[in-house]
Order: C-alpha cells, then structure tokens, then sequence
C-alpha cells in the first residue's frame, strides 16, 4: 500500500467520517418515522431548540473543520486539537449510541476512524522521515 503524508491521511479520514456522518442521516430522512418526528418538533422525546440546533452545528463544525486543520496545522498544535476533535465527535455518538442496525454500522465505522485519527496523531506526526541511505 502506498505510504502517505500523515497529514493527508488525517484529512482524508475526517472527511471520510463526515461522508459516514452525512449518508447516514441522508438514510434516517428517508424513514416516514423520522420525519413525523422532526415535524413534531421534537427527536425521541427531546424539544428542538434553537440552542439545540446551535449546538448541532457546532458540533458538526468540528470534523468539518478538521479536514481542512490537518492539512494546515504544525504538529505541535495538531496532536491536541486532534484529541479534542474526536472527542467533541465522539462524545455525543458514545452518550446516546444508537439501536437500529445500519446505525450501529456507521456508528462502528465512524469509531474505527476516530481510532485511526488519534492513533495516526499520536504516532506518527513529528517524527522525522527516514531518510535514504546513502
């Protein structure tokens, strides 16, 4: 397998959980359930605020936001937003987990990624290239 940049590879695997995130509430629209439930204004007994949406928003921003910090930030300030990052992602999945199949799907892949991402942060930034030998 071809060998990249560990700040691609962070990037790329945070849009690949926004992809996972996106086609799994692009599926739950699809139920006649789920949108009866958004129309009352309320999900699983919970009140849709605009607080509530403010905070779904930024908590959407995070993973968004990271696509684009990894490929920007040093290493010295990318191993900490990374941690912060999967968590803020993370945490809401892991304190409400999900109960249908295909959510416990994207909820399994999207977790495996996060992994990668703090494993690949920890690891593998800031470590000098190996060099050739000569």
């Amino acid at each position: 397998m071809r060998k990249l940049d560990p700040h691609t590879l962070l990037s790329t695997l945070w849009l690949f959980i926004l992809l996972n995130i996106i086609f799994r509430d692009i599926h739950q629209f699809a139920l006649k359930s789920h949108l009866e439930m958004l129309l009352t204004g309320y999900y699983d007994g919970m009140l849709i605020t605009d607080e509530l949406m403010l905070l779904g928003g930024f908590l959407a921003l995070v993973p968004i936001s990271m696509v684009l910090l990894s490929l920007l930030l040093q290493p010295r300030w990318l191993r900490p937003a990374t941690a912060v990052a999967v968590v803020f992602t993370a945490g809401p999945a892991i304190l409400s987990p999900p109960t249908d199949l295909d959510d416990v799907l994207h909820f399994s892949v999207a977790i495996l990624a996060l992994v990668a991402i703090s494993w690949i942060a920890w690891t593998t930034l800031g470590k000098p290239a190996a060099r050739p030998a000569s």
